[in-house]
């Protein structure tokens, strides 16, 4: 491969290149910290605060609860849940009873929810009333047992659960939930449920934690299957990558998604694993979130790049101290260097670019917090990861320098797909995840993400990397938000196309963008057409839906057929 690992030579001294991981239970992170940090405050959720010992007696009483259901090692639970307590209690409840969790996307529709359900097998969903009626038109597709059902005014304090009650149903939002023996309400099972000490012996490396569905590599939905030590290792090694953060005394702000895989690793796992607070957000909201810094001193942050353009954006923000922040790493896409200088002008502290996939638990790149870094890099592999840029069709290692495939190796690597053998030998070579993102690695073990293999534009022969365009559109004062794609054309194949966000009050024309750009980019990259949006469609956790773009546009020229 690269010899002596370049990288290596820029891993702080307080870093080690190698660490020791643990086999055990991945709840045994909770169990833990109730026992170093009892009287600590695990998580603030709207004014309601609950400390770490409270949280493992919780986590206790639900483990029994969903035992009393049928539970069993090895079985499926579905958490349809936002960041509120109730997510972090039952995701604990059930690694600690042996049971695997399966995060699922509360803006799941039917067929959505239908399909992952009925993949993973799962016996048993905890979710909101207000979710409750997608729950009930598909449970019958499913292996469904039983039904847990909570609200957030489940754990607001007075009167803001009276309030959100008031809300919710003004806005037509049903919370009703039938009485039915397979339904359940989430704090009368803890209330008839025992705190029972229980954390059950588990295969670290072979036993499944968690089932995180992905489009992965392929763009189908799969379940990946990440072990307990998958989990711990990443856990372990991205609060060995923020070295100066302080046991039982960070604050994490906490508005990155925990049912996605990048907020479960580097905020509740990691926050749990040095005995720090998370304050929840069950959404994210530019201005509440500068509230929030302000009031609860907050010095962890991790996001997607589109929370802290929102941010940087906000009209008000310079009217918050949010100077608490100390660090932020950025995933979920690629992160503009404009946003980034930005963002740590506003707040003193530092933002990196980190690099992962759901296959790999996810973090396996990040620049330096406080040391040497390279803007517009995703950094350098973590403790005990290998990675290497690979010719994608036979396999051989690309010199340093050349564009090609980017492939992993560690402990953080999942076990495979579930019910998936032959995507799993697709992607899993040798020890080897064959990520599809296409990179380069530079002299000194720095890589760069070019663009998904999936992505790349091929104009007049010509290869275009969106994310190349994208970073010069971002250049411009005027631009907001930005992203390119291919679309059909007659002559070229595929010509350049950039949808872009103003900046509120900017007025930048449509030539006008394209001339900047000619001005910065070989003639062949230049966006031939832009289209100017109020607002880009995202996922949850902020990153841009390109296929949702790409649809819109094989539906227009569809029209356009005689």
């Amino acid at each position: 491969m690269y010899g002596d690992q370049p990288w290596l030579n820029h891993y702080p001294s307080e870093v080690a290149p190698s660490i020791d991981y643990p086999k055990h239970n991945l709840g045994y992170l909770l169990v833990d910290a109730a026992s170093r940090y009892p009287k600590q405050l695990a998580i603030e959720f709207m004014g309601t605060r609950m400390t770490y010992e409270q949280l493992l007696q919780a986590s206790y009483r639900i483990a029994d609860g969903l035992r009393g259901l049928g539970l069993r090692r090895g079985d499926r639970v579905a958490l349809m849940l936002p960041n509120c307590p109730q997510m972090i209690i039952a995701y604990f409840g059930v690694l600690l009873y042996g049971g695997i969790v399966v995060m699922t996307n509360p803006l799941y529709k039917e067929g959505e929810l239908a399909n992952q359900l009925r993949d993973s097998e799962a016996s048993i969903i905890i979710t909101l009333d207000i979710i409750y009626p997608r729950v009930e038109q598909v449970k019958k597709l499913t292996s469904l047992q039983h039904v847990v059902v909570t609200s957030i005014a489940d754990y607001l304090p007075f009167p803001k659960n009276a309030a959100y009650k008031l809300k919710t149903k003004s806005e037509g939002l049903n919370q009703h939930v039938p009485n039915v023996p397979s339904v359940h309400r989430f704090k009368q099972l803890l209330a008839r449920s025992q705190p029972h000490t229980v954390c059950l012996e588990v295969n670290a490396e072979e036993d499944i934690a968690l089932l995180q569905y992905t489009g992965g590599t392929t763009g189908i939905a799969k379940g990946v299957m990440l072990t307990h030590y998958n989990l711990l290792a990443n856990t372990i090694q991205s609060s060995h990558w923020f070295y100066r953060s302080r046991r039982g005394e960070e604050i994490f702000l906490a508005a990155l998604p925990c049912f996605h895989v990048f907020g479960l690793t580097v905020l509740l796992n990691q926050a749990v694993y040095i005995g720090g607070t998370l304050v929840l957000h069950p959404r994210f909201d530019s201005l509440q979130v500068l509230k929030s810094i302000q009031k609860h001193k907050a010095t962890i942050f991790p996001g997607a790049p589109t929370m802290y353009i929102a941010i940087n954006h906000n009209p008000k923000a310079k009217q918050y101290d949010i100077t608490s922040i100390q660090a932020c790493v950025s995933g979920s896409a690629s992160l503009p260097l404009e946003v980034q200088e930005t963002f740590e002008a506003l707040t003193g502290g530092r933002l990196i670019e980190g690099y992962g996939l759901t296959e790999a638990s996810p973090v396996t790149h990040a620049n330096n917090l406080w040391g040497y870094r390279k803007l517009g890099s995703i950094g350098i592999p973590f403790p005990d990861t290998l990675a290497a840029i690979v010719d994608s069709d036979t396999g051989e290692h690309l010199p340093i320098g050349e564009i090609g495939e980017l492939i992993v190796k560690g402990p953080q690597v999942m076990k495979g797909y579930w019910n998936r053998p032959q995507d799993t030998e697709a992607v899993l070579k040798d020890g080897w995840l064959y990520t599809g993102d296409m990179g380069k690695m530079d002299e000194e073990g720095f890589f760069y993400i070019v663009d998904r293999k999936k992505d790349l534009i091929n104009a007049s022969g010509f290869k275009v990397y969106p994310r190349e365009v994208e970073e010069i559109l971002f250049m411009h004062p005027d631009v907001k938000e930005a992203v390119v794609l291919g679309v059909p054309d007659p002559y070229r194949g595929e010509t350049v196309k950039a949808f872009v966000v103003r900046k509120e009050g900017a007025a930048v024309s449509e030539e006008e963008l394209i001339a900047f750009c000619r001005a910065k980019l070989s003639s062949f990259k230049i966006p031939r057409i832009v289209e100017f949006r109020t607002e880009l469609p995202k996922t949850i956790i902020g990153k841009v839906l390109r296929r949702k773009l790409a649809e819109e546009e094989q539906s227009r020229q569809a029209d356009r057929q005689p």
